[in-house]
């Protein structure tokens, strides 16, 4: 039996872990992979929104600008990367303005601070490679950049430095109350109980909402597809930018990443497949099109990697958050799209406050708000480098050339509270195989460390789920198998 149970691994299952591990509660989160940040906290955008977007008086409005004003000191507490650069929102014609002073009027009123309209002349000062039929734009200085799944992997380490535990591989299955405890089982078969259930599914929070509750969600998948372009081209632009927005979101954007790189997308597509991330030639070109409108002379022979997101839609257009009406103690986390990463501090806030409203919390005398602090090799100087190798030699062995990753970092990502057990865990972690070569180089030796630090065999280590091992077996070994066949 535990106090409360967490469904999904997500950014808002993570955050909400992690604010409520201030608390003596006996916390579990179940999360179907086998890593947190597996879903759609690991494909989207990165942006750390302003607030102007969304309607006041929604939960989307009320969330985001509050959320936003944390992150500053959540990026030192946590350490995480974060950049507060600024967006930018375009006009393409002088009689749409009017639409820009809109969205200020709204941001303004959702508490975001800053917000001004600027003219071509600023404009072009901001962004020199912005495009010729760009005529204004508004300015938000509060809009910020950061790596979701590095952000999502600080706050579940966090939560699990402060008590809570994280079960994963626990797709569940099914979900039950009784007398006023929930029991969940999970498709391996095991069975947790708990007096409260928060659903952070994500995608899928309908379906475990619906298991419960006489009031149906529906979740559709929306998809966006992105290209990511090589750190070569960093300063290619300065600031996120945006199109005036429309009714299926803020449209494709162009923007920095907090590493260097550059990022165009994501277009928008609804579909039916949950488990659908595919790419399209088709979905390309039309992000490609639509980034045209915004700046010039895109250097597309700097893509290293095409991806997709899908995030989770509900027809309402506004954030779930709540207890349901018709089952105490289920609290529904759902239909958190953009801007979710940016909100997701500020939901778990809100998720604590629910849960006070009707259960006597006592405070964690222990919570430490503060995790291990991450070397990252590639960010120190020549001298700071030397005291880390003299500590630990593993750091003076750089593993991936591109991104600058080094084995003791590798080590440490494995090491670390929930760390990885898998390849795109050490990349997640490490940015090793993330850079130009797209772990064309580094792969064998992250392999190598892999079955080193986990004690296993190198064909049992999987690029990510169960069966995606990277190698089945030894070519010598192959070959006699084959020779003793004929």
């Amino acid at each position: 039996m535990t106090d409360v149970l967490i469904i999904g691994g997500g950014i808002s299952g993570s955050a909400i872990a992690r604010e409520l591990s201030r608390y003596q509660l006996n916390i579990t989160v179940l999360e179907k992979d086998v890593d947190v940040s597996a879903g759609t906290s690991k494909a989207n955008s990165g942006i750390v929104h302003a607030g102007f977007d969304a309607k006041p008086g929604t939960l989307k409005g009320r969330l985001n600008a509050k959320s936003n004003a944390m992150f500053d000191r959540l990026a030192k507490e946590l350490d995480f990367p974060f950049k507060r650069i600024g967006a930018l929102v375009l006009c393409f014609d002088e009689a749409d303005i009017p639409k820009l002073e809109q969205l200020k009027v709204r941001g303004e009123e959702n508490g975001v601070e800053g917000l001004r309209i600027i003219d071509r002349d600023e404009l072009m000062q901001l962004e020199p490679n912005m495009s010729d039929i760009a005529v204004a734009a508004l300015y938000a200085p509060t809009s910020g950049i950061v790596c979701p799944y590095e952000m999502t992997i600080a706050f579940a380490e966090n939560a699990a430095q402060n008590g809570v535990s994280f079960v994963f591989n626990a797709k569940v299955t099914s979900v039950s109350k009784e007398n006023g405890i929930f029991t969940v089982k999970t498709e391996s078969g095991a069975e947790y109980t708990c007096h409260i259930l928060i659903n952070a599914a994500g995608l899928y929070a309908d379906e475990i909402n619906n298991m419960l509750s006489e009031r149906k969600l529906k979740i559709r998948p929306r998809k966006g597809e992105y290209s990511l372009f090589d750190k070569a081209v960093g300063g290619f632009v300065n600031h996120t930018i945006f199109q005036l927005p429309t009714n299926l979101g803020k449209g494709v954007l162009v923007t920095p990443t907090v590493e260097g790189n550059m990022l165009i997308g994501p277009n928008a597509e609804d579909i039916d497949d949950k488990a659908d991330v595919s790419t399209t030639a088709e979905g390309h070109r039309e992000i490609f099109e639509k980034a045209e409108l915004s700046v010039k002379d895109i250097p597309y022979k700097q893509i290293i990697k095409a991806f997709s997101g899908l995030r989770a839609h509900e027809a309402g257009g506004d954030f779930i958050i709540g207890e349901a009406e018709d089952c105490e103690n289920l609290i529904n986390v759902a239909g958190i799209e953009s801007p979710g990463l940016s909100s997701a501090p500020a939901i778990a806030e809100m998720v604590a406050d629910i849960i006070k409203q009707k259960h006597e919390l006592k405070e964690n005398p222990d919570f430490n708000p503060c995790r291990k602090p991450v070397i990252r090799f590639r960010d120190l100087d020549n001298e700071a480098r030397n005291r880390i190798i003299e500590k630990n030699p593993a750091y003076g062995t750089v593993v991936c050339r591109c991104e600058t990753v080094t084995e003791g970092e590798i080590v440490d990502a494995i090491r670390r509270p929930l760390g990885a057990t898998t390849f795109d865990g050490v990349k997640r972690r490490t940015r090793a195989g993330m850079g130009r070569c797209q772990s064309g180089f580094c792969s064998p030796r992250i392999v190598e460390i892999l079955a080193r630090e986990l004690g296993v065999d190198i064909t049992e280590v999987t690029k990510s789920v169960h069966g995606s091992n990277i190698l089945i077996g030894r070519d010598k070994l192959i070959g006699d198998a084959e020779n003793e066949k004929r």
